[in-house]
């Protein structure tokens, strides 16, 4: 998983996975084959109530351990490819936002998070950024640790290069990463982040659910809104379709709003005869 390029947090859901497998039917799973995959996918959703996106998870893991791992291509190629649910992203509002990371008094985690939004990043992606990714000359931010070990450039905005020198001023942080976390040679955890944003939209009596993730999603609905074009956005998020960044123009408000409803159109057209 390591040589082929795949994350940290990829690498430790493929093994989870495989190692359960195995620990279910106590055997290795090189003695095992396509009736075991299938009930045991099966057991996922009947019995342990598994939700879709995670079956996924554990169908991928199993396709790249026969596939890669023990050689067996034929049977990877009959690990049944589940449908991921296409759920819609919870988006806040401008305001909603500002509520969210005006409250946040911790220099570390309010840089953190003012990045996530200002530049769209992903929390892995932000949590490994390094100081010499900030280029403040070209105003852009390098992107290292993408999806997929892919690399890009965001734009930088002023106002985020504001408050990071203020984080940088304040916390002086040593070591290679902008965000470390317990030590200098480690970034701050995804965890870490996780926690800290959920206590603060809690605090703010936010209702919806505020991830980091969450910052992303209004990065671009916001952008969208603001005029933005898709391709533009695809590239600022780095996603490889541009199927995965359409599914915002279904939660965009102001995007919605533009339609000409069939309905209105109408006028009194339809109205019923005067008694």
């Amino acid at each position: 998983l390591r040589l082929r390029g795949y994350a940290e947090k990829t690498r430790v859901a493929y093994v989870s996975c495989v190692r359960a497998f195995a620990r279910h039917f106590r055997r290795s799973p090189a003695a095992l084959g396509e009736d075991e995959v299938r009930a045991y996918l099966t057991y996922l959703g009947d019995v342990r109530r598994v939700r879709p996106a995670t079956q996924v998870v554990h169908a991928a893991a199993l396709r790249f351990l026969y596939r890669i791992t023990l050689h067996q291509p034929e049977l990877a190629a009959r690990v049944p490819r589940l449908r991921r649910p296409q759920t819609l992203p919870a988006v806040l509002s401008v305001e909603e936002v500002g509520q969210v990371l005006g409250a946040i008094t911790a220099p570390k985690y309010r840089a953190l998070f003012l990045t996530c939004y200002g530049a769209g990043l992903r929390i892995g992606e932000a949590c490994a950024l390094q100081v010499a990714d900030i280029d403040s000359t070209r105003m852009l931010v390098h992107v290292r640790w993408g999806k997929g070990g892919h690399e890009r450039y965001v734009t930088l905005s002023p106002r985020l290069l504001t408050a990071l020198r203020t984080y940088w001023r304040h916390a002086h942080p040593r070591g290679p990463y902008l965000f470390p976390g317990a030590t200098p040679d480690r970034p701050l955890s995804r965890d870490a982040a996780q926690r800290a944003l959920r206590h603060v939209a809690a605090q703010c009596g936010i209702e919806k659910r505020v991830t980091p993730h969450t910052l992303r999603h209004c990065f671009a609905t916001h952008l969208l809104e603001a005029g933005a074009e898709l391709r533009t956005i695809q590239h600022l998020l780095g996603h490889r379709s541009i199927r995965s960044t359409v599914r915002y123009t279904f939660v965009s408000r102001k995007v919605l709003d533009r339609v000409q409803r069939p309905l209105d159109a109408l006028l009194g057209r339809c109205d019923p005869p005067p008694a």
